[in-house]
């Protein structure tokens, strides 16, 4: 009996890869192993990098938090540890964009806890 390969599938499969390689540069966009191993490799760099996304967010709130609340007189554990005393539940995400966005409001917020 003769070998019995599945193309269609083969092929469906490849394509689907050469797919989402596209735009890569030199043989990374047409070559099926170096594509391959290009696509493979920027899937792990998106798994990873969705993640380290949340801790860059977060670090850059704090940091527009810190300078916020310095130019009140406060350091950012200072102003973090007041809102948390007066049961202020403002995440950092929402202090941030009054930091910047604000000034007023987030004034506003630093006269409450002080």
């Amino acid at each position: 009996m003769p070998r019995s390969v599945n193309s269609v599938a083969k092929r469906a499969r490849r394509k689907k890869v050469l797919k989402q390689a596209k735009g890569y540069f030199g043989r990374r966009k047409n070559v099926w192993t170096v594509a391959k191993n290009a696509v493979d490799k920027a899937m792990q760099y998106s798994y990873r990098d969705r993640r380290n996304k949340k801790r860059t967010f977060r670090a850059l709130w704090i940091t527009r938090i810190n300078a916020g609340a310095r130019e009140h007189g406060l350091s950012y554990s200072q102003f973090m540890g007041k809102l948390k005393a007066n049961n202020i539940e403002l995440n950092r995400k929402v202090l941030a964009d009054l930091a910047m966005n604000h000034p007023e409001a987030f004034k506003a917020v630093v006269d409450k806890v002080k």
